[in-house]
């Protein structure tokens, strides 16, 4: 008897991203018929959109089976529309992909062959980025090696949310009880026996980007201060040179008034030293609220998303 097919499951988060509903579904669609032992899911999450982007998903629920929509409550933004997506997938391997196709579908079928040899996790690299701007290539490249020196769990250059993960491998990550998801970090954090298949970055199929430089920042942050408690200890030495410092330059003083005398001027050096004391105080206060913000929001155990409505044709 023939073993029945295996099912993948494909993740897409959408956020205003109608114009390009149905150019994604021309790209996927003929990759499912590459890979004939197996059979294909599409989860499309629908992340709050202002646009036409939900009508557009249902559509293509109406039009393929095969494709679900999660209709979230409001945009809770890309990190829980994608936990979203993997928390529906019901495949045998979940394979999160962008809705931009700056991340060739043609590829998902060498991930699963990596995976039917035996691995748990592929990793998609990106062996090629002249698609992307060289202030993103350098932003990138300048996280991913702060990330990795600063922190015990190393995340892959040049990886994103591309990958194959085992079914094995997709519990464990819903197994995780953050609320706030660094989806990069909990990826590389879980494990399992991983491969690489590199590619080429493309350039986006249509639309624009909906990472501004503040939200790359912000989710930078998160990054670190979710896998590192580095910054908390670089203060502490931070406090120790600044008080070593102070008290060579108090023997100085010492050392000077008494040779010397007392000696009136000095308000000017004075006020720099309280300035910038003031400000590395600052500073540090700043690093532990991060913190200690971090662990007031996990403390709410808010769930990460809100399903508003399932949009998935009746097998009937």
């Amino acid at each position: 008897m023939t073993p029945p097919n295996r099912l993948v499951s494909i993740v897409v988060p959408f956020y205003n991203e109608g114009q390009g509903a149905d150019a994604f579904y021309a790209a996927i669609t003929p990759v499912f018929d590459r890979v004939p032992d197996c059979d294909f899911e599409v989860v499309c999450v629908d992340d709050g959109s202002r646009d036409d982007t939900l009508q557009r998903l249902i559509g293509l629920v109406e039009r393929d089976k095969r494709f679900r929509t999660i209709e979230l409550s409001r945009n809770f933004g890309k990190e829980a529309a994608l936990t979203a997506g993997i928390d529906a997938a019901r495949g045998d391997a979940v394979i999160p992909i962008d809705a931009d196709l700056q991340d060739p579908p043609m590829l998902i079928p060498e991930l699963i062959a990596e995976w039917q040899r035996g691995s748990e996790v592929v990793l998609a690299r990106r062996a090629d980025r002249t698609s992307d701007s060289f202030i993103k290539r350098k932003s990138a490249e300048f996280f991913y090696r702060s990330h990795n020196h600063l922190s015990t769990i190393k995340i892959p250059e040049n990886v994103g949310d591309f990958r194959l993960m085992d079914r094995v491998a997709v519990d464990a990550l819903k197994a995780l009880p953050e609320q706030q998801r660094f989806m990069k970090g909990l990826f590389a954090w879980i494990g399992f026996r991983t491969s690489v298949v590199d590619y080429t970055r493309h350039q986006r199929a249509v639309g624009d980007t909906k990472f501004s430089g503040w939200k790359l920042w912000n989710l930078a942050l998160e990054g670190i201060t979710s896998f590192s408690t580095a910054p908390l200890k670089l203060w502490t030495y931070v406090g120790l040179a600044g008080a070593m410092l102070t008290l060579l330059y108090g023997a100085y003083i010492v050392f000077r008034t008494i040779v010397h005398g007392v000696d009136v001027p000095g308000y000017a050096s004075l006020l720099v030293a309280v300035l910038f004391l003031g400000s590395v105080q600052l500073i540090g206060i700043g690093v532990l609220g991060e913190y200690v913000g971090r662990i007031y929001m996990e403390s709410k155990r808010r769930p990460s998303y809100i399903v508003r409505k399932r949009h998935e044709r009746d097998e009937n």
